[in-house]
């Protein structure tokens, strides 16, 4: 069950990132691309808090968070069809084979070129 796409609603995306400039940038961004920001959440518990219980229609997730792997709300966000994509310093080859087909940003990358394409392609997921 993914998120609503009623039109009278800004889209909602989920940011985990435990970097707080990464995280402030990205949700800057984002909110000056019309979205609405859940988050930013910086720790592997509450990122699957938020991606079990929230409406969401969208989610940029760091791989590594305090060097706990996020894969298990990377799952959970996929399996309610919410599209997500990963923000990191990992490279596509170091990603477990299920998440072989999400879109990945590596690090350092311009956050208002990211909150756009999230907004345009991620929304149109």
């Amino acid at each position: 069950m993914s998120g609503t796409r009623d039109s009278k609603l800004r889209p909602r995306f989920l940011v985990v990132e435990d970097e707080y400039f990464i995280a402030d940038d990205l949700a800057q961004a984002l909110v000056q691309a019309g979205v609405e920001v859940v988050g930013p959440v910086g720790d592997t518990e509450e990122a699957l808090r938020v991606a079990e219980r929230e409406r969401l229609d969208g989610a940029v997730l760091d791989i590594s968070l305090h060097g706990k792997m996020v894969f298990a709300a990377s799952q959970l966000l996929r399996a309610r069809g919410i599209p997500i994509v990963f923000a990191t310093g990992f490279a596509q080859s170091m990603l477990p084979p299920e998440f072989a087909d999400v879109p990945l940003w590596e690090k350092p990358f311009d956050a208002d070129a990211l909150a756009r394409w999230m907004r345009t392609d991620l929304s149109a997921a």
